[in-house]
């Protein structure tokens, strides 16, 4: 493709350093979507026939069967795919192979093809992302009236229905389908007909070929157009960050599956055992995804690094930036399929989550806010429920067990129905306010998100 101006041919350790064919063949259906879109902006400008552009086409078609069938031959010589592309096309009919590159240059054509690979690996994720939230939802109901403690610094805080707390990771994925969803707009403009970097002296319409392609607009800027990665980084930040919250469901779960918690249980197609000790079952996919959240945090760090400090235009650098991209889309595409499908399986015991909220300690705060009802204000409150939590660990004595008399030396405001509050299931009505983990309050997001996703 450059041997009009070099005079040797380039080095086999030059070859194999620079070619890019052995990542980038996944490209195949997005260019040969491009060049097709491309080929009729040329009839549009009068550069192909009728006649031309349908042999390209037909050509085209023709090689992306052979690649999906696993017949076409990529060769490391030529780089990339779009010029194994090109060059059979070429190869199989003539001149009007070699009139399809007009107009453009492998800058536009990769920035083209990695928005348009991009675009259908977000629509993918968000769609899975749906599938996780369902798979909550639906873990949601099955739990149904069971409780867990809520906690703070993995110390035992408050009560919540287990549901809510699911139902916290419901809230989590939507904001990251939603940072997808935004990163899509800005993702979906054609930067083809940039050239190399100032267009070129040969005018297409590029909205035509926009239309074509099913962007929203076109770049306004040749220069930014092809040296654009920030639509790449925008979406490695939103799968990293959903990696994130996938990796701190993960923990809660290993958590959750151990004999001190014993508060659920995975299905034997989710677990593996040990090679050494018969009686493990192990949350291994729990784990697996915890560790592959680095990989998804690295990726977007070796993206931004990449770009910081590249000059405008196209840098060979930028080669770089489809190993990382394409990992993180596959990853979370992974994570979020094994998740769901997992999360199908896990069933919650109610026997040991309730002898978990057992804890008298857990209604503490409940007492602070029965007194602030009775007129104390909450910081005298906070600290007459804290001596009594003294008391109560010093003469091993529950709340619900200490007479009213001895509440009443702590504070005068207490009265006989106090020992209400001191009921889980009453607490637990009573938490009604708008996001608390209420019966009420958590059937209706149950129904809420049920209806949400059924969309």
């Amino acid at each position: 493709m450059w041997k009009g101006r070099f005079a040797q041919e380039t080095s086999q350790l030059v070859q194999s350093y620079g070619e890019s064919v052995s990542f980038d063949w996944r490209l195949f259906a997005h260019d040969i979507r491009g060049s097709i879109a491309h080929s009729k902006g040329l009839v549009k400008a009068g550069i192909l026939t009728d006649e031309e552009q349908a042999a390209i086409e037909n050509g085209l078609l023709e090689i992306r069967a052979e690649i999906e069938t696993g017949k076409f031959e990529f060769k490391k010589s030529l780089e990339d795919v779009h010029m194994n592309i090109e060059s059979e096309l070429t190869r199989r009919i003539g001149p009007a192979g070699a009139k399809l590159h007009t107009a453009r240059s492998r800058n536009d054509q990769v920035a083209t093809d990695v928005r348009l690979y991009t675009r259908d690996a977000v629509t993918e994720i968000v769609d899975l992302v749906a599938g996780l939230q369902r798979s909550l939802v639906e873990a949601a109901e099955r739990a149904g009236p069971a409780v867990v403690p809520g906690y703070t610094h993995l110390q035992r805080g408050q009560p919540v229905l287990f549901a809510h707390h699911l139902l916290a990771y419901v809230e989590m994925l939507e904001r990251d389908a939603q940072r997808l969803l935004d990163a899509n707009d800005r993702l979906n403009v054609m930067p083809l007909g940039s050239g190399a970097l100032a267009g070129s002296t040969i005018i297409l319409d590029r909205e035509y070929v926009a239309e074509l392609l099913d962007f929203d607009s076109v770049s306004q800027n040749s220069m930014d157009a092809v040296s654009d990665r920030d639509f790449a980084a925008e979406v490695l930040f939103a799968i990293a960050l959903c990696g994130v919250h996938l990796s701190r469901l993960s923990e809660d779960i290993i958590l959750w599956c151990s004999a001190e918690f014993g508060f659920v249980t995975l299905s034997d197609a989710h677990t593996t055992g040990s090679s050494l000790m018969p009686q493990k079952k192990n949350p291994d996919v729990a784990e697996l995804t915890r560790g592959k959240s680095g990989r998804l945090v690295g990726n977007l760090m070796a993206l931004l690094t990449l770009l910081k400090g590249l000059p405008m235009t196209y840098n060979r650098d930028m080669q770089e930036d489809k190993e990382p991209l394409f990992d993180s889309l596959d990853t979370i595409q992974a994570a979020l399929s094994v998740f769901a499908e997992m999360i199908s399986g896990m069933e919650v015991n109610e026997t040991r989550t309730r002898a978990a909220t057992s804890d008298p300690m857990l209604l503490a705060t409940d007492l602070a806010d029965y007194l602030v009802n009775h007129g104390v204000p909450f910081r005298q409150a906070h600290e007459v429920i804290g001596k009594l939590v003294a008391h109560s660990i010093a003469e091993k004595v529950a709340f619900a067990d200490i007479p009213l008399a001895q509440y009443q030396a702590f504070s005068p405001a207490f009265e006989a129905d106090l020992f209400d509050c001191l009921n889980l299931d009453t607490a637990l009505a009573a938490r009604k306010g708008i996001g608390a983990p209420s019966p009420k309050n958590v059937a209706a997001q149950i129904a809420f998100w049920k209806e949400a996703l059924s969309e």
